[in-house]
């Protein structure tokens, strides 16, 4: 007899009777490492190292992503499948009301009969409603049966069960790997004010990728404060479109859509490119038009990779091993420009940085009316805390040298006491930007409002190679955020059509010129994970505040009058952050296999070694530009030689970028050396005939029907 309930219904053993059940006391001799004694002889593979195989079988994947009660399934220790009679269980009360009864009657449903609690598909749903993970009902594609499950398992040999972690305790609420216990769900109406709170919330979450890029940038190129202010401007508007934009007409995920530190490399190796570095007048609308011009070339590169289709067969060579390096090697980019620039003003930064890892890793569980606003509000609160802070500073007269003037900018600076503090009078005090003084109350960003763009064979190129990295970086956050808002992958035609309206909204930055290109970010797999608010009302209401604020001067003065300093210190940590997002992707396949291990570590070292050769190939750089800058300038003066200008400066360009020679590097080793699917983590993605099945997946990606009259003809590319 096995153990758990008898089968058999309460009315049977006496009429009106309630069945009595004892207490459940948990097994305490159990050891998970037991599974090790008989795996040797069947080939197992167990999970309990840490290896995770999310990914490895679609079987097997909404268990670990979706966290159903895996206390329900019991594994074969024989055969490593699902026995076919488990009895039943002792489970709480579904969703819909549906109570003991319904469970016994379910689990006693005959073979070729749908199972309780399982999509035809290969999904596990709620037990008690058959649900998506929104409590929202869903029939069945197909009929599951005994005979078709020992098939399966033939085929798929090599499924792996992740039930515990490291320490042998089932995981549960262990990161992402856990239940996604989301407050909003991707469908969800959370109420008026709710929805205003929650969309506030999540933009303030994302506030440092969203308008820290101009501070970088802009200066660089020779701009005033009021350009910086008139950039931001330009992001926050570009966010907000382009983030409806996805929403409705892309992978239609709750992703915010914004300027992404992947195009911030190579628009700092266009900057300073050696014909620019002379230039007096008009220098910064110039380069500004140089980089519109390259944005739109890659942009259109990328509409056509998405909407021909050839995105979806790209999706098959595109896995985990691929993308952690790939995204890490993204701010691992700036790591000889973080701290050199912080540095200036260690009574800031330092005070910045010890600030954001307080509130991050040792505030985080603490809880203030409900709200965990330590956690959420990290970096635009310490960010406030230490702005005031600074300010207190400044007016105390700390950054007050003797004959020094912070008003007199420091070129016009005489003495040699004074140029020597210049940069620190610069960097350090809060009262030297003019921003809020010089933009306008009311001024609406508008295309061309720096000039025709300027279009040049090898910056057409770069940015072309920079889109690629831009849509592998978002195929990995489309996989993540789809499992995180417990909803099943999309398919590598929506994954394509995500992919060409990025290329669209990019040639929108590019019109308007915002100096980069537009793609999803890739800290909303944070800003979910933290929020636990998934909604697409949400991320619209809070685009439309974006649009609202880019209109209002003021906003983007005020953003534009933070330090410089304060500004590295907060981006030491979003690089940083954007490291440990890419390498997290690699749960999806076994991160302690040797192979991946190897793949990912010398992907990242030749992706660092290699650029770092072409930085450093002319020392000459050293004495014309600032430290931080030199790694930036290999464009000019790198080791590649081919008689052929244009050609020269691509090539140099492209290998002194780290992301772009990481990929290059894992996208080879992954594809060509041996290892299973399961090992690779390879993207299981949903199939389209699924989706047609199931009315509430249609509603999670199809278009709205409103719309997709009008792109039917995008069914024939597979899009």
């Amino acid at each position: 007899m096995e153990t758990g309930l008898n089968s058999e219904s309460p009315n049977k053993r006496g009429a009106g009777v309630e069945p009595k059940v004892g207490p459940f006391v948990p097994k305490t001799d159990r050891n998970p490492r037991d599974l090790r004694s008989w795996a040797k002889r069947t080939g197992f593979v167990s999970d309990y190292s840490g290896e995770a195989g999310t990914s490895g079988s679609e079987k097997f994947e909404p268990f670990q992503q979706r966290g159903r009660g895996s206390s329900s399934i019991e594994i074969d220790p024989v055969l490593g499948r699902m026995r076919d009679n488990r009895g039943v269980e002792i489970q709480p009360a579904s969703h819909g009301g549906v109570g003991l009864e319904e469970n016994v009657r379910k689990e006693n449903e005959t073979d070729g009969e749908r199972k309780a609690g399982f999509r035809g598909n290969g999904n596990a749903g709620n037990a008690g409603n058959g649900g998506n993970g929104h409590g929202v009902g869903v029939s069945a594609v197909a009929p599951v049966t005994e005979e078709k499950d020992e098939e399966e398992n033939v085929l798929h040999d090599e499924v792996k069960v992740n039930l515990y972690d490291e320490e042998g305790v089932e995981l549960v609420d262990g990161g992402w790997k856990g239940p996604s216990e989301l407050k909003c769900g991707l469908k969800e109406n959370p109420g008026f004010v709710s929805l205003i709170y929650y969309g506030l919330q999540h933009y303030l979450s994302l506030a440092g990728s969203l308008v820290l890029i101009p501070l970088v940038m802009v200066p660089v190129m020779g701009g005033t404060d009021k350009d910086t202010a008139t950039v931001i401007s330009t992001m926050l508007f570009l966010s907000g479109i382009t983030t409806i934009l996805h929403v409705y007409f892309g992978t239609r995920l709750p992703l915010v859509q914004g300027s992404s530190f992947v195009y911030l490399a190579p628009a700092l190796v266009i900057i300073n490119a050696q014909e620019y570095r002379n230039l007096t007048e008009h220098k910064f609308r110039h380069i500004m038009r140089e980089l519109q011009g390259a944005i739109i070339v890659g942009s259109i590169f990328q509409c056509i990779l998405g909407f021909s289709g050839l995105m979806s067969i790209l999706l098959r060579l595109i896995n985990p091993v691929v993308v952690a390096p790939t995204v890490a090697a993204v701010g691992l980019a700036f790591f000889s420009y973080g701290f050199q620039q912080a540095g200036i003003c260690l009574e800031i930064s330092v005070p910045q940085i010890a600030l954001i890892l307080l509130f991050t890793l040792y505030l985080r569980g603490i809880s203030i009316f409900g709200r965990h606003l330590f956690r959420v509000y990290a970096v635009p609160l310490s960010v406030a805390i230490v702005w005031i802070y600074a300010s207190f500073l400044t007016a105390g007269g700390v950054y007050n040298y003797k004959g020094c003037n912070p008003d007199i900018p420091s070129s016009n600076i005489l003495t040699d006491a004074c140029r020597k503090h210049a940069y620190t009078i610069q960097h350090c005090r809060t009262d030297v930007s003019d921003a809020l003084s010089t933009a306008a109350w009311l001024r609406i960003p508008y295309p061309l409002q720096w000039g025709f763009p300027i279009f040049h064979f090898r910056t057409s190129i770069i940015m072309v190679i920079v889109s690629l990295v831009a849509s592998v970086d978002s195929v990995g956050t489309y996989r993540t955020a789809s499992l995180q808002v417990n909803s099943r992958p999309p398919t590598p035609g929506v994954v394509s059509r995500g992919i060409a309206l990025e290329g669209f909204c990019s040639i929108l930055a590019g019109l308007w010129g915002s100096g980069t290109g537009s793609t999803t970010l890739t800290e909303n797999m944070h800003t979910i994970n933290i929020t636990k608010v998934a909604s697409r009302k949400v991320v619209e209401l809070g685009a439309v505040f974006l649009i609202i604020f880019s209109f209002i001067g003021k906003v983007g003065a005020l953003l534009a009058s933070i330090p410089q300093a304060l500004a590295a210190a907060v981006l030491c940590f979003m690089w940083a952050l954007t490291v440990t997002l890419g390498l997290s992707t690699l749960q999806y396949g076994q991160s302690a296999s040797f192979r991946n291990m190897t793949i990912v570590g010398i992907a990242l070292f030749l992706g660092m070694s290699i650029p770092s050769y072409f930085q450093q190939y002319q020392p000459e750089s050293r004495l014309i530009l600032p430290s931080y800058l030199v790694p930036y300038a290999a464009a000019s003066s790198g080791p590649f030689h081919s008689g052929l200008k244009q050609l020269d400066f691509a090539i140099n360009a492209l290998m002194s970028m780290n992301m772009v020679v990481t990929l290059l590097v894992a996208f080879l080793l992954d594809n060509t050396v041996p290892g299973s699917k399961q090992e690779r983590g390879v993207y299981v993605w949903s199939k389209a005939e699924d989706i047609a099945a199931d009315a509430s997946l249609q509603s999670e990606y199809s278009l709205p029907k409103k719309l997709a009259w009008c792109c039917c003809w995008l069914k024939c590319l597979g899009v």
